[in-house]
């Protein structure tokens, strides 16, 4: 059974940086593909990065257009923990932020996720 357990979210002012954390646990979690989802409400929730295990080159990654070249994410092969470093906030990045773990295709796709984190909310002003 995999845990996963987020933090680091919060309020920020448009234009500024936040960086979340994801403390994972359990057998097995350095062969599982790892991402960041978010949901806002009233919409679906979104794939925003996936990064693949550390035994593949350290993790290869993938990132959603809206976010590209503003948000990065990474895993620590000692631990396991899963990161996002967010910088540049606009607005529209408002949501809840959720770890997620899975053994499947390594994609931003939410069915492809077996375990899930109860989430960290970031919330960006104008």
């Amino acid at each position: 059974q995999v845990q996963l357990m987020e933090s680091g979210g919060g309020s920020v002012q448009a234009g500024g940086s936040l960086t979340l954390s994801c403390a994972a646990s359990g057998y097995g979690v350095a062969s599982y593909c790892m991402a960041w989802f978010r949901q806002a409400p009233g919409k679906e929730r979104e794939g925003v990065a996936s990064i693949t295990t550390v035994a593949s080159n350290g993790g290869n990654t993938r990132y959603t257009d809206s976010i590209k070249g503003r948000f990065t994410i990474s895993r620590n092969k000692t631990d396991n923990t899963l990161y996002l470093q967010m910088t540049n906030l606009k607005p529209e990045d408002t949501a809840m932020y959720y770890c997620a773990a899975g053994r499947s295709w390594c994609s931003l796709s939410t069915s492809h996720y077996a375990y899930w984190g109860q989430g960290t909310q970031v919330s960006v002003s104008r």
